[in-house]
């Protein structure tokens, strides 16, 4: 998360806020500016293209009439006559014509040259009746002006300027022409000097969409290229008249106007690129961003300095307040004329005296809850929002071997271990939700006495608004009684004469073994034996005999078992041992050392010594074991196996699906 740094200061503060409101109101009216200063230029260039492309027009308009018109007078002075010498006398008795034209000619009814001006070897009867405005003078005899064509000669793009030609009985009699070099005749002249800007410019296009004239002369004599991407072209094309805004060849966007050019059936446009158009406008902008930005550099210093000066109040403020702090002055007194300042001064005298009365009070409630918790024998501790010990009362000091009150951590280091991090996260638990915290643990002193502690704590709200005060805490020491809950469980599960496991405690080890025998498939075995001749013991030495045999039995079984085994006394002489972890033949092993040890062990009596021996039944667990009976049932009859063998052995009765595997492999 990303913390916005702000002044400290309020003064920097309003100073930056009078900085943004600043930036904001120049970007907002320099935006504004913008807006309103593009539909300006759009305007005011777009009328400027207008009146440029209807003057364009125009002129061009009138130099392609006053070339009909020649020919016209021209065709008067011809008449009907159709006789090559005269024709040509005429054509260069008018020479002053080729000032506009780059050849004159006359066409009969059939198409043929008759005559041409300057005269050119093999043009004199050419056939011209294939060609496009020889088919339009004939069709229409109407003034015509053709498509732009390649001279053969010069290679040069021109027209053909045509007057059709009759006779007496209004025939069609052929044509009077003039080819018109579109690059050199001065009919462009003016089109060719226009300027519009560095990348503005004008073009003159035919009604079919062929280019008379481009900056880019490549492309004179060429089609329109792709009339769908400029909607205003292909519309001017079909002969409308206006202006648009739109994209160039090049993609660049630009204002358009078109313009026609009636008699000679053309187009004349120009363009104006956007960017181009806007460039001034630009220019202004950014010198007034810059003339803002020095404006507001100068103006800072004497804000800062006003800040300075209205903001002195708050210094006074800040100095009697510290005085009050201190008990040199008893309120807070400002000369200003300032509302909001005379407002906190107000409030800062009346909180000030609610406080001072509100100390007087708590001092006379802490002395006396000082008294009360001091005296009391229970264990008490107090703890802030934060979880922090601040109190701790004299009976807890005592309990914990502490001189003194120490921080929580030093609390938590001093518990048992086992106990720390449940501890640690029920007390945060209890800060963060509001519930009671309660808790039994293990605390080790610092004389090292491990003491059971009963913790209950909770938390301390206010009734107005539920918010939180912090944790008061009661403390028990309950050493003693777990000590007795210890011992008693400890003598519920054992036998008081051996020290092992009594039948109860060994049916819930071997309960909790085959538990886990089901859920993970861990190899168990079972034990089970008694004594062999041990009733002699009883009968002839004395039930104290008896006993002392026992224990010296149980001793050597603890002795030879692992420590990870479970073993028991189920009463009388029947014992059983469970290993945990332990396959058949780790079993059987176990119980031959066991046989062994026991059958050293003896007592006397009356100068007779006295020995036993085991008869002693293995079994492990199995996966068609329902139940723990099923395993002691096994054991069991192992056990009466060896008796029935003899007794002082060991006989090994698996789980029926053991025996078989056993088979497999003695086939082997």
């Amino acid at each position: 998360m990303k913390v916005i740094l702000l002044p400290r200061s309020l003064r920097g503060r309003l100073l930056l806020g009078l900085a943004l409101t600043w930036a904001l109101v120049v970007t907002l009216v320099l935006g504004m500016s913008w807006q309103l200063g593009k539909a300006m230029v759009h305007q005011t260039n777009m009328t400027h293209l207008r009146y440029e492309a209807s003057l364009l027009a125009s002129e061009v308009t009138q130099q392609v009439e006053l070339r009909i018109h020649a020919l016209e007078r021209l065709d008067a002075i011809l008449g009907d006559n159709n006789d090559a010498e005269a024709l040509l006398k005429a054509l260069r008795d008018n020479d002053a014509l080729m000032t506009w034209f780059e050849t004159l000619i006359v066409v009969d009814s059939s198409g043929h040259v008759l005559v041409d001006w300057p005269e050119v070897e093999g043009r004199a009867g050419l056939e011209t009746a294939h060609l496009e405005y020889f088919e339009v003078l004939r069709g229409t005899r109407k003034n015509y002006v053709s498509e732009p064509f390649v001279g053969r000669v010069t290679g040069m793009p021109m027209v053909l300027i045509g007057v059709p030609r009759t006779d007496v009985y209004g025939q069609f009699a052929g044509f009077v022409g003039g080819v018109v070099a579109l690059n050199s005749s001065g009919l462009f002249e003016r089109i060719a000097k226009i300027r519009l800007g560095e990348n503005g410019y004008a073009s003159v296009a035919t009604a079919s969409g062929k280019i008379l004239y481009h900056p880019d002369s490549a492309l004179v004599n060429l089609d329109v290229p792709n009339k769908a991407l400029n909607p205003w072209l292909d519309l001017a094309l079909d002969g409308w008249e206006g202006d648009g805004f739109g994209e160039l060849l090049d993609g660049q966007t630009a204002l358009q106007s078109y313009a026609q050019v009636w008699p000679a059936g053309w187009i004349i446009g120009l363009y104006l690129p956007v960017d181009q158009a806007q460039l001034p406008l630009a220019g202004f902008i950014q010198q007034l961003w810059w003339l803002w930005i020095a404006l507001i550099l100068l103006m800072f210093p004497l804000i800062w300095w006003m800040l300075g000066h209205l903001l002195s109040p708050l210094k006074h403020l800040e100095t009697q307040i510290g005085e009050v702090g201190i008990g040199h002055r008893e309120s807070v007194s400002l000369a200003t004329n300032m509302l909001e300042l005379q407002q906190v001064a107000y409030t800062f005298n009346r909180v000030d005296n609610e406080r001072q009365l509100l100390m007087s009070n708590l001092q006379e409630r802490e002395a006396f809850l000082d008294s009360v918790l001091n005296t009391v024998p229970q264990g008490m501790f107090v703890a802030d929002i934060n979880g922090d010990i601040t109190y701790m009362n004299p009976a807890l000091l005592k309990l914990l071997g502490f001189s003194s009150y120490l921080p929580l951590e030093a609390w938590f280091e001093q518990i048992q271990l086992e106990d720390r991090d449940g501890a640690r996260d029920l007390w945060r638990h209890s800060l963060r939700t509001g519930s009671d915290f309660v808790r039994q643990l293990r605390f080790l002193r610092s004389d090292q006495e491990l003491l059971w502690l009963d913790i209950h704590a909770r938390v301390v709200m206010l009734s107005q608004d539920g918010h939180t005060l912090g944790l008061v805490g009661v403390v028990k020491d309950i050493t003693e009684r777990r000590e007795q809950e210890a011992i008693q469980r400890w003598e519920a599960e054992h036998d008081p004469l051996t020290g092992l496991l009594n039948r109860r405690g060994f049916e819930r080890r071997l309960e909790e073994a085959f538990a886990d025998f089901q859920k993970t498939s861990t190899p168990s075995a079972l034990l089970l034996f008694d004594l062999d001749h041990f009733k002699p013991i009883n009968d002839e030495g004395g039930h104290a005999l008896g006993d002392e045999m026992l224990r010296r039995i149980a001793q050597v079984v603890a002795r030879e078992v692992r420590r990870s085994d479970h073993a028991a006394r189920q009463g009388g002489d029947e014992f059983g041992v469970l290993l945990p972890s332990c396959t058949l033949l780790q079993a059987q092993k176990i119980a031959e050392s066991l046989r062994k040890a026991v059958g050293e062990i003896s007592v006397e009596h009356e100068g007779k010594e006295y020995v036993v021996t085991l008869s002693i039944g293995v079994t492990t667990f199995d996966e068609d074991d329902t139940n723990v009976m099923d395993i002691l049932a096994r054991a069991d009859a192992g056990s009466y196996a060896a008796k029935r063998q003899g007794r002082d052995g060991v006989v090994v009765n698996p789980p029926q699906s053991h025996d078989d595997v056993m088979e497999l492999f003695d086939r082997f």
